[in-house]
């Protein structure tokens, strides 16, 4: 540790605010020993089918969350793994926070979310705008256009691509839908930024969101003149809503107030970090902070974030971030929008009662079930070939009007012939995302995983195989949350840096899966068949997708009128 005075058995707190929970999980300085950990799932989840209190139902594509479910977590997850550790609080010098991006809050000018005053209650877009809100597609799809005909030096920065998930589309939603809301709406707040708001009562913003979400590349938004072509009434968006000086990743945002510390159970005054993404968070914690080492968050989606001595244009990239991850280096950020979720969807939709019959009987789950049965298989002997685009494509595409497909069902394709080719499916897309990197000049050379998926030892052999590439497994089942808590360190002055911090707290196994060579061969046919499908599909070869999305919204919008 940097500073000796601080005492041998001190403490942080991570904390990863999550899409359905939030994690909190007490770490030791000295050496990333992880003491206690606690979950809070939030009190209404995501609302996605109709608000909460009026019950007034939101059209497709929506996915909203309530403010005070994050609060909860705050009020309920710390003190408890603070207990789970047995250690007394006030051996914790710091807490850190990560969340899931882009989530946008609007607020007042005091942080209040607009959805918790009374006139806006019953206003969807009062409400904060989850990441996995796609409803602003048509906004983002005029942003593009009008980008690539001004030519905009900041577009290649995001792969040629702006995501309807990001701030901009979200923001200009909300001002053409219900500009009642966007004239009341003080600062249009990430909620990775909000929490630490919460947490010591002054507002910072973190360059991390700022880059990847924001557009903000060389200090600079995209101008008044390029806002106002989308809408005039957009021109003052970056002065009057968003832009704020930024805060690096790591920085101490402030002091824990004394009400957030009768919150957490934690001293008032230890220092809070600067907020901070999920994904990136992750990548010091499984010590991945080398050029190279791309790190796939695998959960309900997938965001894969990697470090570069480069800068390079990459196809389809989320975004390049100068120290977006670790100082020193470019930070990468590409993902995919569905993957767990695609799983737990087919389990529970999809797959006949005789298999949750089967795995009852057994005492296992029918994801376990399906596991055993699928890894039975030879490569590519269910006949199936699919595209995990069940939640539209984040990378390369950008593109969240796709929809999933599986191709060579018959009447003898079983469930966990779909199952599996559903695995592979995400595979496939995180070997479309490992190919456009290295093909621009950033190669992979190493996956790392975190996430809950890593269990899965059936899916991490096929990624292996899938990508060709050895797979390190992160040494911690908290992945953000101890990463939260490294920043935490590095805020309370513990290490001078996040590397530092990574080298005494982070934890990876190196190489558990590597490739099986006649899988490698076997895969690389099939991926040949993923990728025609890919680009049929995806790139203009047949747009049936997109109208069968409008067919949809239209029929369930006429039902609301």
């Amino acid at each position: 540790m940097t500073d000796e005075t601080i005492h041998p058995d001190a403490c942080v707190v991570g904390v990863d605010f999550g899409t359905l929970s939030g994690r909190a999980v007490v770490v030791r300085v000295r050496d990333g020993a992880e003491l206690g950990t606690a979950v809070h799932d939030y009190g209404h989840g995501v609302v996605d089918r109709a608000l909460p209190g009026s019950g007034r139902a939101l059209p497709p594509e929506w996915a909203l969350q309530v403010p005070s479910d994050y609060v909860d977590v705050l009020r309920t997850a710390v003190p408890q793994a603070v207990e789970a550790a047995g250690v007394a609080p006030e051996l914790v010098i710091g807490i850190g926070t990560d969340f899931t991006a882009c989530t946008m809050v609007p607020v007042t000018a005091d942080g209040t979310p607009l959805c918790e005053l009374p006139e806006f209650a019953d206003n969807p877009h009062a409400y904060i705008k989850l990441w996995r809100h796609h409803a602003a597609q048509p906004q983002a799809d005029r942003i593009n256009e009008l980008a690539r005909q001004r030519k905009e030096s900041w577009l290649p920065r995001y792969g040629g691509l702006i995501s309807s998930e990001w701030e901009f589309a979200k923001g200009l939603q909300v001002l053409e839908e219900a500009p009642e809301v966007y004239e009341a709406m003080a600062r249009w707040v990430e909620a990775a930024d909000w929490i630490v708001w919460q947490l010591t009562g002054e507002y910072t913003r973190n360059a991390c969101t700022a880059g990847y979400k924001g557009i903000l590349q060389d200090g600079e938004y995209p101008s008044e003149d390029f806002l106002a072509a989308l809408n005039p009434a957009f021109a003052k968006f970056v002065a009057d809503k968003l832009d704020h000086p930024l805060s690096a990743l790591g920085d101490k945002a402030g002091s824990l107030t004394a009400e957030a510390a009768a919150w957490t159970g934690l001293p008032q005054g230890i220092a809070v970090s600067v907020g901070n993404v999920d994904a990136h968070v992750t990548a010091p914690a499984a010590q991945a902070v080398e050029p190279g080492q791309m790190v796939a968050i695998m959960g309900t989606s997938t965001c894969h974030v990697m470090s570069g001595d480069v800068l390079r244009e990459v196809p389809g990239m989320c975004g390049v971030v100068d120290g977006g991850i670790v100082p020193g280096f470019w930070g990468y950020e590409a993902g995919q929008s569905g993957v767990g979720d695609i799983f737990g969807w087919f389990v529970k939709n999809q797959v006949p009662p005789a298999y949750h019959e089967q795995a009852s009987e057994r005492g296992i789950t029918v994801h376990e079930l399906l596991t055993e049965l699928a890894n039975e298989q030879a490569v590519g002997e269910h006949g199936l070939i699919a595209l995990d685009w069940h939640s539209g494509n984040r990378s390369v595409l950008v593109d969240h009007e796709l929809s999933g497909v599986v191709l060579g069902q018959t009447l003898a394709t079983k469930a966990e012939d779909v199952y599996r080719a559903l695995l592979e499916a995400t595979a496939f897309g995180t070997r479309v995302i490992v190919d456009a990197f290295t093909d621009a000049g950033v190669p992979v050379t190493e996956l790392v995983i975190a996430g809950g998926l890593i269990k899965n030892k059936l899916l991490m052999q096929i990624y292996s195989d899938v990508t060709d590439l050895p797979l390190s497994v992160i040494g911690s089942e908290q992945g953000p949350a101890l990463g939260s808590a490294m920043h935490a360190a590095v805020a309370a002055g513990a290490f001078a840096d996040i590397r530092e911090a990574a080298a005494a707290m982070g934890s990876v196994q190196r190489h558990v899966f590597t490739p099986i060579p006649e899988n490698v061969d076997a895969y690389e046919a099939l991926f040949l068949e993923y990728q025609e499908l890919h680009d049929h599909f995806g790139r203009g070869g047949n747009d049936v997708m997109r109208r069968l999305r409008r067919f949809r919204r239209e029929a369930l919008e006429g039902k609301l009128n």
